[in-house]
């Protein structure tokens, strides 16, 4: 097992940069990594409080050249045997979070790289629990840092704020593209890469970081956006897919599935959904993508069908999103995946309502405007009667968020004309038909 190159860059932020470094040294095993700092013209002190550390290995940058290319002047002078553990400064380590990564980093050779979870659910990588102050969350930390590999999740993207690759790994899929300077979607883009090139990536829940989210970037947020946009266009050029929808799959599904199922995810994109659903639920998954560009990504995590015509075996759930709203035929649609279903197997989806109260304020406010990505809205009893016409019993389940005072009021307006609260109320359903 190699030794661990962390290469952590600055730009201004001096606390947040002594309190990563410090619980580096206080929760980091001895003689098992060396730290590089590259500090791109921080202009905050921070420049002279590195130069007096020690044991810190410094780039002392006369200009910001953005977050990769400081990356790719940390891993250059990095120690060529070493691993490579690329960490944002506005991170707080815990105890045994380096060891527990480089556990599942070597448990298989066709792992690549590896990342923790934190505070935030970015990606889906945060945890479930909380804490009020730092000495609260180490002691939870000590209860999750326990390894255990039934908490390593295989994922199609790691983000970027604790990310460790294997020297092999890095070897083989190069640096950072400094086109993303000065930064954000860089990470994406090297996890496709990673991906492309044939290694595994694993997120461990049994590894916990504190992150703070405090960079530089998001102090100004139009400016944030601008580059964030920019770099998505980047992405989507350089790829023929965009960053930002990966992820059919919210939380529509999860009241229905059981576990050790075997599932079909129509529209699967790039597999986010697939390889999250698989770690959840133990499930066997399966996926259709049109997309050739995305269906080439997916591929690597799982089997992908160009259509439904290829495919020779029932499934106990077919997940089809939002479907039915795109679908010029839906009874016909649903109808067409009945011979695809095992015994007792159901069809999953998630329609939004259109008799929600902010449709419905829009339309008496002469606000509504034509949607070209649809061609159908549905109300609830819109959904019992197309599933019923299609031959199966449907099962729904709402989704609420909490009303403003005047989304109550009219709420209350028109229960005196229809007393039907829930589905007013009601944003979007979950709907199971079998």
């Amino acid at each position: 097992m190699n030794n661990t190159s962390i290469i952590v860059v600055t730009y201004n932020n001096l606390e947040f940069t002594k309190k990563c470094l410090q619980s580096i040294k206080k929760y980091t095993e001895v003689n098992t990594y060396e730290i590089i700092v590259v500090d791109n013209n921080s202009q905050d002190g921070i420049y002279d409080w590195l130069k007096k550390q020690k044991n810190l290995r410094l780039i002392l940058n006369n200009q910001n050249y953005g977050y990769p290319y400081a990356c790719n002047q940390g891993i250059k002078i990095a120690n060529k045997n070493n691993d490579i553990l690329l960490l944002n400064n506005d991170t707080i380590v815990t105890n045994n979070w380096l060891s527990n990564l480089k556990k599942c980093l070597y448990s298989n050779k066709k792992i690549g790289a590896v990342g923790s979870v934190s505070n935030h659910q970015e990606n889906q990588q945060g945890v479930n629990f909380t804490y009020t102050n730092f000495k609260v969350m180490q002691k939870l930390a000590i209860k999750n840092n326990i390894s255990n590999n039934s908490k390593w999740e295989e994922k199609v993207f790691l983000i970027g704020y604790c990310l460790l690759i294997k020297r092999e790994c890095f070897n083989k899929v190069g640096y950072l593209d400094v086109n993303y300077s000065p930064g954000y979607v860089d990470d994406n883009d090297y996890s496709i890469r990673i991906a492309k090139s044939g290694y595994k990536q694993y997120l461990c829940h049994d590894s916990f970081i504190h992150h703070y989210l405090g960079t530089e970037f998001r102090k100004d947020l139009d400016s944030f956006y601008k580059i964030l946009n920019r770099n998505r266009e980047y992405f989507f050029q350089k790829w023929s897919f965009k960053t930002d929808n990966f992820d059919i799959l919210d939380n529509y599904s999860y009241p229905f599935i059981t576990n050790n199922s075997s599932i079909l995810i129509i529209n699967c994109n790039i597999g986010v959904s697939a390889l999250r659903l698989k770690y959840l639920y133990n499930a066997k998954v399966y996926g259709i993508e049109y997309d050739k560009n995305k269906r080439k990504i997916a591929k690597k995590f799982l089997k992908v069908y160009s259509s439904l015509k290829k495919i020779k075996r029932k499934f106990d759930y077919i997940l089809i999103g939002n479907e039915l709203e795109l679908e010029k035929y839906p009874i016909q649609y649903l109808k067409s995946l009945k011979s695809y279903l095992s015994n007792n197997g159901k069809i999953i989806g998630e329609i939004e309502n259109i008799n929600n109260i902010n449709h419905i304020y829009n339309l008496i406010s002469d606000n509504w405007y034509f949607n070209h990505s649809k061609t159908n809205y549905f109300t609830r009893k819109d959904l019992e009667t197309i599933a019923n016409l299609a031959g199966y019993n449907i099962n729904i389940y709402s989704w609420y968020k909490l009303l403003n005072n005047y989304e109550q009021e009219l709420v209350d307006k028109l229960q005196v004309i229809h007393n039907t609260n829930y589905s007013y109320v009601s944003y979007s359903y979950s709907l199971s038909v079998k």
